[in-house]
């Protein structure tokens, strides 16, 4: 088969701190599809991997690259920001086969907002939305409409608005569910993220001002993570894609407290993938391809454990 990976940062080179992380989720899809013999495609605005064969892109061509590119292949993937992902699967489904989620489902998860509402009518639990700060309280507050830990920041004090939402902290364990979601979930690995929280730049002291404020930033995960309360896990995630409408590779950020609470719901494969392709006897490319042709597998043998840092992708996706 022919596929077509398009990943946004290596595809555009719009913002070249995204490029490690894009490209290791690159390296590792391609590598995976090669491996069992298909033949791979994927647009570069420069950055190249030791797979596939790169189509020459920049930032106005990358749609472009979609829609030309899809007609000549037998399915796509898209790896892009949340906001941007529902119009470019658009653009993949138009033309060929979407081994990932559907705009509409994109669309859902882009919206911190609606998902979260969403999440909540079907009984999942999510942290509360915030319209006002109360004292005494710390709150998470991050773009409606970003991308990971984008702009992600612990507070105690904010202002409402229509770009960024505010929700409650919960205190717990930072972790993410893989998952591949279709008719039939497969759950792959529960992973561990490093979290650093840090002081927002530019923030007065508290002498001066009694506010906190720190920034929230994600390095790397550990998979698989193991813990007693994995199963718990695996259903929460479950019902999240479920309700969601997901599709293919997809990634449930959790924060494990009392309860599992659901953070954030990443439509489109995340860094965590660099580590399961470590421990996973099953190829990624295999399972995706199954899950939209039949005979996903009822589950996955995950062998060992793999530790990576975000700072450390740099030196990872070269050939």
């Amino acid at each position: 088969m022919k596929i077509l990976i398009a990943e946004f940062a290596v595809g555009t080179d719009i913002e070249p701190s995204l490029i490690p992380e894009g490209a290791v989720m690159l390296k590792t899809l391609s590598e995976s599809f090669v491996r069992l013999g298909h033949e791979v495609y994927y647009p570069s605005a420069g950055t190249k991997i030791c797979a596939g064969m790169a189509l020459n892109s920049t930032a106005e061509s990358f749609g472009q690259i979609i829609e030309r590119k899809a007609q000549d292949c037998d399915a796509g993937l898209v790896i892009a920001p949340d906001w941007m992902l529902s119009d470019l699967n658009k653009l993949l489904e138009e033309n060929t086969v979407n081994l990932g989620c559907s705009p509409e489902s994109s669309a859902c998860c882009a919206d911190k907002l609606l998902c979260t509402e969403i999440l909540k009518k079907a009984g999942i639990k999510a942290p509360q939305i915030s319209k006002k700060p109360e004292k005494g309280k710390k709150y998470v507050t991050k773009p409606r409409f970003g991308c990971g830990a984008e702009a992600t920041y612990l507070v105690t004090e904010f202002e409402n608005n229509n770009e960024f939402i505010a929700s409650e902290y919960i205190e717990g364990e930072h972790l993410s569910v893989s998952l591949i979601a279709g008719d039939k979930p497969l759950p792959l690995t529960v992973n561990r993220q490093f979290i650093e929280f840090g002081r927002k730049e530019g923030e007065t002291g508290e002498s001066e001002k009694k506010t906190s404020v720190s920034g929230i930033k994600y390095n790397g995960s550990m998979t698989p993570y193991r813990t007693l309360r994995r199963e718990e896990l695996y259903e929460t995630a479950i019902s999240t894609v479920k309700c969601l409408n997901c599709f293919g590779y997809v990634g449930v950020d959790i924060v494990l407290s009392d309860l599992p609470y659901v953070v954030d719901v990443n439509p489109r494969p995340t860094a965590s993938l660099f580590g399961i392709s470590r421990v996973m006897r099953e190829e990624i490319g295999d399972l995706l391809l199954k899950n939209k042709f039949g005979g996903l597998p009822d589950s996955v043998c995950i062998e060992g454990e793999y530790c990576f840092s975000k700072d450390s992708l740099e030196e990872l996706f070269g050939c």
